[in-house]
């Protein structure tokens, strides 16, 4: 074996003496204890000198690096930009650059909120007023205010996938505050906003609204909603068997069945079903799904038509679903099948 024995604590004093480290010399023996512990893990009583020579190397080189470190990042907080300095300016400062690459987003999604939310609010301090929120309460405010922002949705969301006429509108001023090529995005958005205003409304009516009918007093149902019901109370079924109730329950299966195959799982094949539903999985399924919106559309109409609470043709905004639905001709070719055109 190549080296030999030699006494730590010597070595210490002997360098702290040399170069006039008297709290090193003091703690000589503490040091060298320290430094057999780590290299001598066997407790062979010595150490070779190479382990000490890496040693005091990687101690030496250890604190260069420190000092070499601290100067480098002393060095580079002052190459950073001021507004990245602090976690408050540079959340700040990325906030800011956020809504400047994305301020026509934020424009359109803005203006789209604002009507969803005017739209809502509207129908909703409509219907408080009426003598019908004395039986009903806030549960037909909610049903209605949802019910029209889900009209608004409904005429709007065909848009976005309107290829030709995006393709005109592009090439016009409007494409320097629109994001054209965000369509997609924002059909999906739509869509979630319908999800959501159908899921209100259907179980404002469904699990408030129809029991409170059903069992009011005979004399508040006759004096404030005998007028819309023939004078008739009606019970839980025959609601579920009206117009409305029928063409409701048909749309909500509908949309079901259609913004289920239109998820990510189902329109690209992740999901596999057994047979005979492995048919339901994959782009095709999710593509001739979406034709089933057309019956949506036409029981919307009916179902807006046939209101309970409403009698005046001209009080059914609904009608203004056909007014805002745009002309569409859907045309399939083998090599796209979703071109839609209008």
């Amino acid at each position: 074996m190549e080296g030999f024995e030699i006494s730590m604590e010597k070595v210490i004093v002997m360098s702290a003496s040399a170069n006039k480290l008297s709290n090193l010399k003091q703690h000589a023996s503490t040091y060298a204890a320290l430094i057999m512990e780590e290299l001598d893990p066997d407790q062979l009583g010595f150490i070779e000198m190479w382990q000490l020579e890496t040693l005091l190397r990687e101690m030496v080189g250890s604190e260069e690096n420190d000092k070499i470190a601290k100067k480098t990042c002393t060095l580079a907080k002052t190459m950073i930009p001021r507004q990245y300095r602090t976690p408050v300016s540079k959340f700040l400062s990325k906030a800011s650059e956020k809504i400047h690459e994305n301020w026509k987003k934020i424009w359109v999604l803005s203006w789209w909120l604002t009507i969803n939310l005017i739209l809502f609010s509207w129908k909703f301090s409509q219907y408080k007023q009426t003598p019908a929120f004395q039986v009903l309460g806030y549960c037909l405010c909610f049903a209605k205010g949802a019910a029209e922002t889900l009209k608004f949705n409904m005429a709007l969301v065909l848009l976005p996938i309107c290829r030709r006429t995006l393709t005109k509108l592009r090439s016009t001023f409007l494409g320097a505050f629109i994001p054209f090529d965000e369509n997609i995005n924002f059909h999906k958005l739509i869509a979630l906003a319908i999800a959501i205003g159908t899921c209100v409304h259907t179980a404002m009516h469904v699990t408030c609204d129809f029991p409170r009918i059903t069992s009011c007093s005979q004399t508040k149902y006759e004096g404030i909603l005998g007028p819309f019901f023939g004078y008739k109370q009606p019970d839980y079924q025959d609601l579920l068997q009206s117009i409305p109730g029928i063409t409701g329950i048909t749309m909500t299966i509908l949309m079901a069945f259609t913004f289920t195959l239109a998820t990510h799982s189902f329109r690209r094949n992740v999901v596999r079903l057994p047979w005979p539903f492995h048919h339901l999985a994959g782009f095709n399924a999710f593509w001739y799904a979406h034709h089933l919106l057309v019956i949506v559309y036409a029981l919307l109409i009916i179902h807006g038509y046939f209101l309970f609470l409403t009698r005046e043709w001209y009080k059914k905004t609904v009608h203004l679903l056909r007014l805002l639905l745009p002309q569409l001709s859907i045309t399939k070719s083998p090599t796209n099948p979703s071109r839609i055109t209008a």
